[in-house]
């Protein structure tokens, strides 16, 4: 899938990018990416790198051991409860590994970095690697583009205004103050990812649902027994609701501003590769915090150009790119943390206007 390989091939143009936005009006010959595919893979900086995923996945481990004895510790008192937060943000931090697992960023082999997924997805955090994986090389083959990317499909919340005239009933109210909204929907994204984790094993092959599915049971069963046993069981539904209200803010906050506001390629439209990447993606500047609270994740232009580049390794494929997309006069944005949000949630805004009118 082109979410997974090292350098996915360049593809010609039938046809020249759509007319709205900041799209050049000429086609892209199949060449264009092999220039700057070739000068990042003779960098070296696609390879494994796998001393940091070991320190990361290490580290990780020892936060949440020691954050989840520290509930143990505060157990009778309800400021335990607030350990929800840290739980949360250790928890985003899994996710992210998991995710450069699912892109092959860790290990060399499939195999190993499928284990990695399992282990950190549906055992630690209780989200489907497999649902994800395909969710989200989904997403990578077509980014932004209505109909093939599901990050943009039909949901609660609306991507195009098409899609926003389209609701009816509580689903158009929501539409209509969906900017307003989109923070506090976040806090229910961590239960949702669970939700669809379970469901995608429907009608998936039995020995699927048979590992997927005993792992997720396995995260229900001993993180309610870890909360139950160290809390009251006031306190222990009050740890978990916070903890996932946070993960899901924590979440939606680093991938809200990657694609929303960008451009979106219109029905029938072809773009090669470096195109269908770097106009659909927006990066978010900033130093060694923006880089952890991200998850590399605001070097996305990067990100998705080159999937299974390790994430510690983008920062410095970014002035490649960079160059390469100023030589053909390719638009490449970033923007400020603050900015980004600004931008996505004035598209939702935008986008909210039909039910409004």
């Amino acid at each position: 899938m082109p979410a997974i390989l090292d350098v996915p091939p360049a593809s010609p143009d039938a046809g020249p990018p759509g007319p709205a936005g900041p799209r050049p009006s000429g086609g892209e010959a199949g060449s264009e990416f092999t220039p700057l595919a070739r000068e990042v893979r003779a960098s070296g900086l696609l390879e494994r790198r796998t001393g940091y995923y070991a320190r990361a996945i290490g580290l990780n481990l020892a936060g949440t051991a020691a954050v989840w004895a520290a509930v143990g510790v505060l157990g009778a008192s309800w400021w335990a409860v607030l350990l929800g937060v840290p739980l949360a943000v250790l928890a985003a931090r899994t996710a992210f590994l998991g995710h450069d697992a699912g892109h092959r960023q860790i290990a060399r082999s499939a195999r190993a970095n499928r284990l990695l997924g399992l282990v950190l997805g549906n055992l630690m955090l209780g989200m489907g690697h497999g649902w994800w994986n395909d969710k989200h090389n989904r997403h990578h083959a077509n980014p932004n583009h209505v109909g093939k990317d599901p990050d943009v499909g039909e949901g609660v919340l609306s991507w195009t205004r098409e899609q926003a005239a389209g609701k009816r009933g509580p689903l158009r109210w929501v539409a209509r103050h969906q900017a307003w909204l989109f923070f506090p929907l976040l806090t229910l994204e961590g239960l949702n990812l669970k939700v669809n984790s379970a469901l995608y094993l429907r009608g998936r092959p039995r020995r699927d649902r048979l590992v997927e599915g005993g792992l997720l049971a396995l995260h229900a069963v001993g993180v309610l027994a870890l909360a139950f046993a160290l809390l009251s069981p006031g306190k222990a539904v009050a740890l978990l609701l916070v903890q996932h209200a946070v993960f899901g803010v924590h979440l939606g906050s680093v991938f809200a501003p990657n694609h929303k506001g960008m451009a979106m390629p219109e029905p029938g439209e072809r773009w090669g590769h470096l195109r269908r990447q770097v106009l659909t993606s927006r990066n978010v500047r900033g130093g060694a915090v923006t880089d952890w609270f991200m998850g590399g994740l605001n070097y996305q232009v990067e990100h998705h150009l080159f999937p299974n580049a390790p994430r510690c390794n983008l920062r410095r494929v970014r002035p490649l790119v960079r160059r390469h997309c100023a030589a053909l006069g390719l638009p490449y944005t970033e923007t400020g943390l603050v900015e980004s949000y600004r931008l996505a949630l004035r598209h939702m805004d935008e986008v909210g206007a039909p039910p409004r009118d």
